[in-house]
């Protein structure tokens, strides 16, 4: 039995007694797409498939720095950070890149903390799209640079001057793609292997920078490709002595880094939802509204797409990030990018969407807000033709400048509360809220070039 072929509890037994195993990995994913995980001895991992087991909540409680929150109402020190009920997802089964038939399974949270568990949260909003008589597909595309450095020089150096993989501004580069085959070759091997596979991948425009495109798959499989391939693209290049950043804005001095999400709904006869071949551009009304929904929460929901204070610094125009949220027909300057073309192409890319978000929460935030708009009949505004950038739009389409404001308008979100709860608007909300109480607790580079001989 190979490691994909698992779709079962019994199937998971079974495949960990044909191998042998001791030991196995179960891994799960926090407030910011971190995964967390363990080796579990097999007669743990037995039990915990029949009846679930418990993980320390802290997670649910930190940042990506392991600090604890001091604003969050579900854990803290006032709750004591106690277990919570986990559950393994069987058919997540998977080979580990460079294990030796070591095997990997997804879990998430369960009973009170499924309320704001990541990749729960997503599932909520695929259900919804079921009950609404629709299956989510979903495709997401990560730009991340590579460095010469480790996790030890990176540091020694402050993170500066650090170098690049490779130099220049040389996009879609044969020359790069193939110098460093090696490299390529071994991206598309782990893909392959732990079943993330890519359908596209080249040299973005800037130094040392990739973009790979996940392939297209039903919403919730496509989140758990999306956040293993950014933790096991991190793995697989400290293996090689190099260094993955997924900042949205690594550098001033290049174009920041996106997580593009490709989007359709399918009926459940498996015909597309979005595609009407009578209308303008292919677009049918439930596309239309759709697509009315992810324009109008889209400033609402901005903190589930954009969660850290460097997000804010890649929304600038003129740098393929938008500031507002509008849409086009294949117009990459737009917020929202409808891709027209045949029922089983016709779609919508989600490009304000940055590397550094959870997948489950951007892809949930997608996907609700269309889903809502599906639900009221709305009509979006009018498409934007030509440079976005240069263009005036309408007030309400303005999307937050900063984490803190992001976090305002989500908290104070109606549409947020109906389509993810009070337990997760409030528990998200405090995550941010900290997350940018903690970067003002620093001074920056910019502040000391600019005030500390002259003000």
């Amino acid at each position: 039995m190979e490691a994909r072929d698992v779709k079962t509890i019994d199937d998971a037994k079974a495949i960990i007694n044909d191998r042998g195993l001791t030991h196995v990995k179960v891994g799960l994913f926090d407030n910011d797409g971190v995964m967390r995980g363990k080796y579990m001895s097999k007669s743990k991992f037995f039990s915990s498939l029949e009846h679930g087991f418990a993980f320390c909540d802290v997670v649910l409680g930190w940042d990506v720095k392991d600090q604890l929150y001091d604003n969050a109402q579900y854990t803290g020190w006032h709750t004591g950070y106690p277990d919570a009920p986990v559950r393994i997802i069987a058919d997540s089964c998977r080979d580990i890149l460079d294990e030796d038939g070591m095997l990997l399974f997804i879990a998430e949270f369960s009973g009170k903390a499924e309320s704001i568990c990541p990749r729960a949260t997503l599932r909520k909003m695929i259900e919804k799209a079921d009950e609404m008589g629709f299956d989510a597909l979903a495709a997401l595309e990560y730009e991340f640079f590579l460095f010469n450095e480790t996790p030890h020089s990176a540091r020694e150096k402050g993170f500066r001057n650090l170098e690049t993989v490779t130099p220049d501004w040389f996009g879609y580069s044969m020359i790069r793609n193939s110098t460093y085959s090696d490299l390529y070759k071994s991206i598309l091997a782990m893909a392959e292997t732990m079943d993330f596979p890519i359908e596209g991948i080249h040299s973005e425009t800037g130094p040392g920078v990739i973009e790979a495109a996940i392939a297209v798959d039903h919403a919730e499989a496509a989140g758990d490709k999306a956040a293993l391939f950014k933790t096991y693209m991190k793995v697989l290049a400290q293996k090689q002595n190099l260094l993955a950043t997924f900042m949205a804005k690594w550098s001033n001095d290049y174009p920041g880094q996106s997580g593009h999400i490709h989007l359709s709904l399918m009926n459940k006869d498996g015909s597309s939802a979005f595609y009407d071949s009578n209308q303008p551009y292919a677009m049918s009304q439930i596309q239309r509204h759709f697509l009315a929904g992810q324009q109008r929460l889209m400033p609402e929901l901005l903190c589930m797409i954009a969660p850290s204070v460097n997000s804010y610094s890649r929304m600038i125009p003129g740098f393929w990030a938008p500031t507002d949220a509008t849409w086009g027909i294949e117009n990459r300057t737009t917020a929202l990018r409808v891709i027209s073309g045949s029922a089983k192409s016709q779609r919508i890319e989600y490009r304000i969407g940055a590397a550094d978000a959870n997948p489950y929460l951007a892809l949930a935030a997608a996907l609700g807000s269309g889903l809502y708009g599906i639900a009221r009949g709305w009509a979006p505004y009018e498409a934007v033709t030509g440079n976005a950038y240069e263009q005036p739009h309408p007030s309400d389409l303005e999307l937050p400048r900063t984490l803190w404001d992001a976090t305002q308008r989500f908290k104070a979100s109606q549409a947020a509360r109906e389509l993810f709860g009070d337990a997760f608007v409030e528990h998200f909300s405090a995550s941010r809220e900290w997350e940018d109480r903690e970067f003002r607790k620093h001074v920056t580079d910019w502040e000391l070039n600019r005030y500390f001989e002259i003000i």
